[in-house]
């Protein structure tokens, strides 16, 4: 929980507390299993809750899903959005907030792809009754971490699907990245169902020789705790991908969050990136009317405002990577422990 995020869980009248999971310690584990224990306050949510929770102050406000955007067009004082599926829009500013392979920025900006960091993310997320009563015990109101060169495991405890925060309501989260080479993608990203992934492989799509592979490594590399956590996980996977900051405002489009550029994971940023871009944005456009010429010079300086905070993170993000031995040329490759 960042405090870009508490601020607008306010303006929507909710709460940081009312969205987490209270944590009172961190517990880095050794290779030979042993703990050590500091006492470290935080509060943890989840993607689906934040969610959830934002898109019911919508109140009703028009939300079309499963559309593909194809082209932006200015004409008339106004943006244009074509989807895939025939429907078209206009309006008086356009926000791309399409996320790390944006589409808004593969239309505005040249040669800005996404690409792979060299290293991927096996995530599971578990309701907390689906555990063992003693492994779950030893992971309540912990924040549990693991690290070797090339490999670093963390786990917490995060609302349920429904937004529960107490006790028997909640679920199990946990990360695990790798190191794998970036031939090892296409056999990893194949999912069972024949279908190949780009940036996200979900659950139920790991094939069995796959998830086999990972419980190998983990059985050579990770403490038993973390092992028989994977062994009562569904797992998914992401690869980890950089998107390089580009410039944020093209005419009456601008580009927030990730379709502006990433920070890895590690920094716990990026969705306080995402909400940082839109609350700025919506302090600069306030007075602005849609009779009035559109505000490039405001606009302008919000962008170079928000790319410096997003540069000052992503070089914090590279640097605890790189600590962990994480995207590292030369750094070891769990991925073929396997």
């Amino acid at each position: 929980m960042q405090p870009e995020v508490e601020s607008l869980l306010q303006t929507v009248g909710s709460s940081a507390e009312e969205v987490s999971v209270r944590l009172e310690e961190r517990v880095t584990f050794g290779p030979d299993g042993a703990e050590r224990t500091q006492r470290a306050p935080q509060l943890m949510t989840a993607w689906d809750t934040l969610y959830k929770t934002l898109k019911e102050a919508l109140q009703g406000s028009c939300y079309r899903q499963d559309s593909r955007l194809v082209d932006l067009r200015e004409e008339s004082e106004q943006i244009r959005a074509v989807f895939a599926d025939g429907y078209e829009v206009k309006a008086d500013i356009l926000v791309g907030a399409d996320g790390v392979n944006s589409s808004c920025r593969r239309i505005l900006v040249e040669d800005s792809p996404a690409r792979y960091s060299g290293y991927v993310a096996w995530r599971g997320l578990e309701h907390e009754t689906d555990l063992s009563p003693g492994l779950l015990a030893r992971l309540d109101r912990r924040f549990t971490f693991f690290q070797m060169p090339g490999s670093q495991f963390l786990c917490y405890l995060v609302p349920g699907e429904d937004g529960a925060t107490e006790e028997g309501g909640r679920r199990v989260n946990w990360v695990w990245y790798m190191n794998a080479d970036e031939r090892s993608l296409p056999e990893m990203m194949q999912g069972s169902s024949g279908r190949s992934f780009v940036s996200f492989l979900p659950k139920g799509e790991v094939r069995p020789e796959i998830e086999e592979r990972v419980q190998r490594i983990a059985s050579r590399s990770l403490p038993d705790i973390f092992c028989r956590l994977l062994s009562q996980s569904t797992l998914f996977m992401q690869p980890v991908q950089d998107a390089d900051p580009v410039a944020r405002h093209h005419g009456r489009t601008v580009l927030i969050g990730d379709a502006a550029g990433t920070v890895r994971p590690h920094t716990a940023a990026g969705t306080s990136k995402a909400f940082g871009d839109a609350t700025a944005l919506g302090h600069s456009l306030r007075g602005w009317s849609r009779t009035d010429p559109f505000p490039e010079s405001v606009v302008s300086s919000w962008d170079e405002q928000r790319q410096s905070n997003l540069l000052a993170t992503a070089v914090r993000g590279f640097r605890l990577a790189r600590g962990s031995g994480l995207g590292v040329p030369g750094a070891p490759e769990s991925w073929e422990l396997g």
